[in-house]
């Protein structure tokens, strides 16, 4: 066989990034190659990939240098960013300035950019609060206006519209116990309808779009395994756990009230624009892209124990 294509993972460690190697490592004879990109080579996760076959690197988002070192001789790269990390729009995009940099001086074939829509381009008003300056919701604007960042790079991109990921139910978006020891939701997404994937999803459909090459770059994927409303997310929940979850929703002002702005005024675009988001990610396409794409109850079968109810 020849040798293998080797794909750079940025954030293999990750969520995102950990999916696309998951599918690369499960696939020995596609063609292949895993070379994950950290910042601690040492770590549980990174030596784990080691273990399963992969290529640990380190390298580091805000060090350009050690990004154009991983990324030589590779054919390709998934690059994410995360935001959660430091809170902060203009070091996201400080990062992405250095990764599409990285790309082109390295000469990529094919990147996979994870991105979002820019919330501005519908949200012209003030039904809710800008951030940081100059952002709606920042996690996904920054992201958009670092599309442009790729572009201008030269190098084939494709760009993977992301959405919320069924993870974020055992982590940050977990039902809590109200006053009378109830698990619940509380959003501000009202009665519409959530686009959620699974983080290996992401991955999965990463990986056949790298392996697709030409027929994606250039073009504009958006993502999701299903749309549920909150209350079929706590339906869903109910069943996995056995026991009563309840979807109680928030008023996206309510939700800001508590701390949450950037959440607040994701879940208002979500629910507001929820016929722009859903309708761009037909799951049919995805599916056509990724067969295996798992529904929220499939997911659920696989993982009802990472779902916290204390």
């Amino acid at each position: 066989m020849s040798e293998k294509k080797i794909i750079a993972v940025v954030g293999a460690t990750g969520k995102q990034g950990g999916g696309l190697a998951r599918a690369i490592l499960a696939d020995p004879y596609g063609g292949y190659a895993v070379r994950a990109l950290t910042r601690d080579a040492t770590t549980e996760r990174a030596q784990q990939l080691v273990k399963q076959g992969a290529e640990v690197i380190e390298a580091n988002n805000f060090d350009e240098e050690s990004l154009v070192r991983a990324f030589q001789g590779a054919h390709g790269a998934f690059i994410v960013t995360n935001f959660w990390e430091h809170l902060s729009a203009d070091k996201e995009f400080q990062e992405a300035t250095n990764l599409a940099n990285a790309a082109r001086r390295a000469g990529l074939k094919h990147v996979v950019w994870s991105t979002f829509e820019d919330t501005r381009d519908l949200v012209k008003d003030d039904r809710m609060p800008t951030l940081q300056g100059r952002f709606k919701v920042p996690h996904f604007d920054v992201k958009a206006e670092a599309d442009e960042l790729f572009r201008a790079s030269g190098v084939p991109t494709t760009f993977l519209r992301t959405t919320f990921y069924w993870e974020n139910l055992a982590g940050n978006w977990r039902a809590n116990r109200d006053e009378d020891g109830v698990l619940t939701l509380s959003w501000p997404q009202g009665d519409s309808p959530l686009a959620g994937i699974a983080s290996d999803d992401i991955g999965a459909v990463a990986y056949q779009i790298l392996k697709g090459g030409d027929e994606f770059a250039g073009q504009t994927v958006g993502i999701a395994g299903e749309f549920l409303t909150g209350n079929q997310i706590a339906e869903g929940l109910t069943r996995a756990i056995g026991e009563p979850v309840v979807y109680r929703p928030l008023t996206a002002d309510a939700f800001r009230a508590l701390g949450y702005d950037e959440g607040g005024n994701m879940h208002q675009y979500y629910d507001e624009f929820a016929d722009n988001f859903l309708g761009q990610r037909d799951l049919n396409v995805v599916r056509r892209i990724h067969p295996r794409l798992q529904t929220f109850d499939e997911w659920l079968r696989l993982h009802a124990d990472t779902i916290p109810t204390d």
